[in-house]
């Protein structure tokens, strides 16, 4: 069995939620653990014709025999999560998920700073949620933790010992991480960043596993690419070209319009090595190519081969999953054949 961590490897909105409910659906993870910032990351799952954004929940979550669990590097806000707990009653969320005793908690208060830094919400991308200031008073030490909530009392699980448990007895753990590589308050494109580091490395440190229990290392690339607020965007294309080519988008959380560009091989090239990437999943190739629902890859054009292609050669990591639309069926799934 294995341990695998999923990463962004971009801006963010790569299509990860997608990825992550397909894996899970497929491998039955017996642990799915969130890690990341916190609910300032919106993860996008449609299944069974039903469409969900979730803020904490581990997209995972429609595998049912999992144990959900939110690792102690992750901020949590009670009243998000209880409000998933109630539009996701049918997958029994609530009866499934623990919460590390030290993750720090967003209050009321964390969300008032937040948003009344405008200026810097617009510059940065922030989302209002109260993630910057959390992490800022964590990082001062006065911020209060799962371990003291009452609200999240019979919630309280040390995510570490349990994940490191399952790994140990052969079980399958999968790690969600949050957000995207270019958003790393060390790697990305700084000042234009998130409030802490978004790799592999964090997510393994958020959930308490040692990097030696890992043995894969999922980067999601979307097809294209795309960010929101200001910052370096080396590979952008106009808001006019962007909608000619039917590429708008807007975010989970915000609603806010996201800028859109061409896929930016060099910094593939360095999300792919700075995570230590085994595997390289390709979102929403049907909205660049002509290749809506394929399911083998043979069926694909030529161009779209090579452009795959392209991005193995180039970063020197299979591309094992790609995804040709919405629905889990639409997926392309060549991990057999290449690992």
């Amino acid at each position: 069995m294995t341990c695998s961590i999923l990463v962004g490897g971009a801006w963010g909105d790569e299509g990860k939620g997608k990825c992550i409910t397909y894996l899970c659906d497929n491998d039955k993870p017996d642990i799915i653990a969130r890690a990341g910032v916190g609910p300032n990351a919106g993860h996008s799952v449609e299944f069974n014709g039903e469409k969900y954004g979730l803020r904490l929940t581990p997209s995972g979550f429609v595998h049912t025999d999992a144990k959900l669990m939110i690792g102690a590097g992750v901020l949590v806000n009670p009243d998000v999560l209880f409000d998933e707990f109630e539009k996701l009653k049918k997958y029994n969320i609530k009866e499934r998920m623990s919460v590390d005793p030290r993750c720090a908690i967003i209050t009321e208060e964390h969300m008032s700073r937040d948003k009344a830094s405008e200026h810097l919400a617009k510059k940065i991308g922030s989302t209002g949620s109260g993630c910057g200031p959390a992490n800022s008073d964590r990082v001062l030490r006065t911020i209060g933790l799962a371990k003291d909530s009452p609200v999240l009392e019979d919630y309280i699980t040390d995510v570490s010992v349990a994940v490191n448990e399952a790994i140990d007895n052969g079980e399958e753990v999968f790690i969600e991480g949050s957000q995207g590589f270019a958003l790393s308050l060390y790697y990305g494109t700084y000042p234009f960043v998130t409030s802490k580091d978004t790799t592999a490395s964090t997510f393994a440190a958020d959930v308490g596993v040692g990097p030696t229990k890992v043995d894969e290392v999922i980067n999601v690339f979307k097809s294209y690419i795309s960010r929101v607020g200001e910052g370096p965007f080396p590979t952008e294309m106009t808001q006019e070209e962007a909608e000619s080519k039917g590429l708008e988008e807007y975010g989970v959380v915000t609603g806010r319009r996201r800028r859109i560009g061409y896929f930016d091989m060099e910094l593939a090239k360095e999300s792919c090595r700075i995570n230590g990437a085994t595997q390289i999943a390709l979102t929403c190739v049907d909205r660049l190519f002509d290749c809506a629902r394929v399911q083998d890859y043979d069926q694909l054009s030529a161009e779209t081969k090579a452009f795959i292609e392209d991005i193995q050669t180039e970063t020197g990591v299979p591309v094992t999953i790609i995804s040709t639309g919405p629905d889990l069926k639409d997926t392309i799934d060549l991990r057999k054949e290449l690992l």
